[in-house]
């Protein structure tokens, strides 16, 4: 007799979904969740079988997902945080579990790391995953709990909530801020030409067109390091430059303007405990150091 075509679907399917809805590709699914590639497909085509609709779309550069696929992710993240909910127990109010949280580079690597690392000794039970990509990491994909952005969203059913101020200056060594004000012509360490599209690249192009750049990185915590080496000026955001010891504010003519950090999370997750937790911590730190990102 046939088999009868399964009408509640399946968790494992589920869970290979939200891996590859997060992902966006079979490989970093199967990374992630330690299966083959077979087993994603196989699984995702049982999926679909189940709820009679087509959740993703094969493209060159990965897999995107569909309106329902999009609408199915949100439903299959919500059932995720509550078989969470389920793992820690009624009577435990203590926040536990994974919450992932995306912010670029220079914020990662120039502030957040050790100070986010010791919400973890705070509470044994909760885990941090940074992500650190340039590439913006999806809320609405379910692929970070927590974003950090520059600059306030202006869509999506997102929490936005104003951290900082962001300022920036120009440091470099004593000797090579010295050379400067004696009226040297100004040699910059910049962004590598995959970054270029990033606004304090745009605008130093702008700034100097003809100053050399002799030294190029992809984010501002590798240009420190190359202007603490003397390879010239680098211009940094001051919570990078404040904290680099034999760097020295060197005054020039023109600083970009000051860009807003903000924290976003998903409006649907706003009573998520280790979510809440976390935003909150988070908030805090920045309120804390405030002086270190102003003008």
């Amino acid at each position: 007799m046939a088999d009868k075509k399964r009408t509640e679907p399946d968790w494992q399917d589920i869970r290979v979904f939200l891996a590859l809805g997060r992902h966006g590709s079979l490989s970093a699914a199967a990374r992630t969740l330690r299966v083959n590639h077979a087993t994603i497909a196989r699984r995702l085509h049982s999926l679909e079988e189940t709820l009679g609709e087509k959740l993703v779309e094969r493209r060159p550069d990965g897999y995107v997902l569909t309106s329902a696929g999009t609408r199915a992710l949100t439903a299959a993240s919500d059932m995720e945080a509550s078989v969470q909910t389920l793992g820690r127990g009624w009577k435990d109010d203590t926040p536990k579990g994974l919450v992932r949280v995306n912010a670029s580079p220079a914020l990662s690597q120039g502030f957040l790391i050790p100070r986010l690392a010791e919400i973890t000794k705070q509470y044994p039970g909760l885990d941090i995953d940074l992500a650190t990509d340039l590439r913006t990491i999806s809320l609405e994909r379910h692929e970070a709990d927590i974003a950090i952005r520059l600059g306030k969203p202006q869509d999506g059913d997102l929490i936005a909530k104003q951290l900082a101020t962001i300022g920036y200056g120009f440091y470099g060594t004593q000797e090579i801020c010295r050379q400067v004000e004696n009226g040297a012509e100004p040699v910059f360490v910049g962004f590598d030409e995959v970054n270029g599209y990033v606004p304090e690249a745009i605008w130093l192009a702008r700034q100097f067109p003809h100053a050399r750049v002799s030294f190029r990185a992809n984010n501002q915590v590798s240009q420190a390091m190359a202007a603490r080496s003397g390879a010239g000026l680098a211009l940094l955001p001051h919570y990078i430059g404040r904290t680099e010891k034999s760097l020295y504010a060197c005054p020039l003519a023109f600083v970009p303007p000051p860009r807003e950090a903000w924290l976003l999370t998903r409006r649907q997750q706003r009573k998520d405990l280790p979510i809440r937790t976390v935003a909150e911590y988070i908030t805090k730190i920045f309120a804390t150091e405030r002086a270190l990102f102003e003008e």
